[in-house]
């Protein structure tokens, strides 16, 4: 998944700062209407701790008329009216911030930017993340709910087999090899997300340990053959549809998979998708309108034959 990156080559932006309620309601509506590789939305609170924010960023030029509509429909005219649009450089995109967002806890981890390393604390894990969006950091519901079942798993038992399933920017392997000090398996179909996931592994001291390939689900040589007792696939619902077979197969009797990328009507679809293949419903976790899940692996899974042409429709 795209978490944490910008539409590749991102040229066009929107922002508006309204209230908490329609920022939550514009960012989920973009997210559902567009596709994810090419439209970023994420909605997050401002420094004042009064007034929220949409950012809502454009691989091409956007129909103007047609996002005013769509934010007409989630949040009212006034906030249509209020929306303003920008455009991009690559020299800005690259050198945009997270100053304005706050570190973000779950559990012992403490996701954060480069100015408030001072605010790691000596017990935590601190993971150090500079992202063009709030995506991938910790602040977007999806991934604080993953790194939040990440901790309390680690707290009843020592996961021996760790996968990260469209790693995006590498926080939930980051975090992982971080706090098990052992390597970490991970990839994603987007050869961007592969390289920010490297980078960022490599400056949170743990290159070693996670090193992203380019994959198309859970197909590639450094994946496929090893069984994993803990699983994590952040992306969206219909790859995670589409893919559960494929997870399943490399699935160890017991294992832990989290599932998130999901909103609340997303969620029987994508039950229904891992209960045909032997998981059950452990946990749910609801942050912010998205939906993490914890399943758990029922018994043995059968070897996956990687030479099946149908993997390239994995994550369409």
């Amino acid at each position: 998944m795209l978490e944490g990156l910008p539409p590749n080559g991102a040229s066009h932006g929107l922002r508006l700062v309204c209230d908490q309620t329609s920022a939550r309601a514009i960012a989920d509506l973009v997210v559902e209407t567009f596709d994810p590789a090419e439209t970023a939305a994420t909605a997050f609170e401002e420094p004042d701790e009064k007034s929220w924010a949409v950012e809502v960023y454009f691989g091409d030029p956007p129909d103007e008329a047609q996002i005013r509509a769509l934010i007409e429909a989630a949040a009212g005219a006034e906030a249509a009216a209020a929306a303003e649009f920008f455009e991009i450089s690559q020299k800005d995109w690259v050198g945009a911030s997270l100053e304005g967002l706050r570190p973000v806890r779950a559990g012992r981890f403490l996701v954060h930017g480069s100015h408030d390393r001072g605010r790691v604390g000596a017990s935590d894990i601190g993971i150090e993340i500079e992202a063009a969006l709030a995506f991938g950091t910790g602040h977007h519901g999806t991934t604080l709910g993953c790194l939040l079942t990440l901790a309390e798993i680690c707290k009843q038992r020592r996961p021996q087999n760790v996968l990260d399933v469209g790693t995006g920017t590498g926080v939930l392997a980051i975090a992982a090899a971080r706090l098990l000090r052992q390597p970490i398996a991970c990839g994603d179909i987007d050869p961007v997300a592969v390289e920010t996931a490297g980078v960022n592994a490599r400056f949170n001291g743990v290159g070693d340990l996670v090193r992203p390939v380019v994959a198309v689900g859970v197909r590639h040589p450094a994946l496929a053959p090893d069984r994993y007792d803990l699983i994590f696939a952040n992306i969206l619902a219909k790859p995670l549809r589409l893919l559960a077979p494929k997870i399943a197969a490399v699935a160890a009797p017991g294992a832990d998979l989290v599932l998130s990328g999901l909103l609340a009507r997303d969620v029987p679809g994508v039950l229904s998708a891992y209960r045909a293949q032997g998981f059950s419903l452990a946990k749910r976790r609801d942050i912010d309108g998205w939906a993490t899940l914890l399943l758990r692996s029922g018994g043995a899974a059968p070897r996956p034959d990687w030479r099946l042409p149908d993997d390239e429709d994995d994550e369409d």
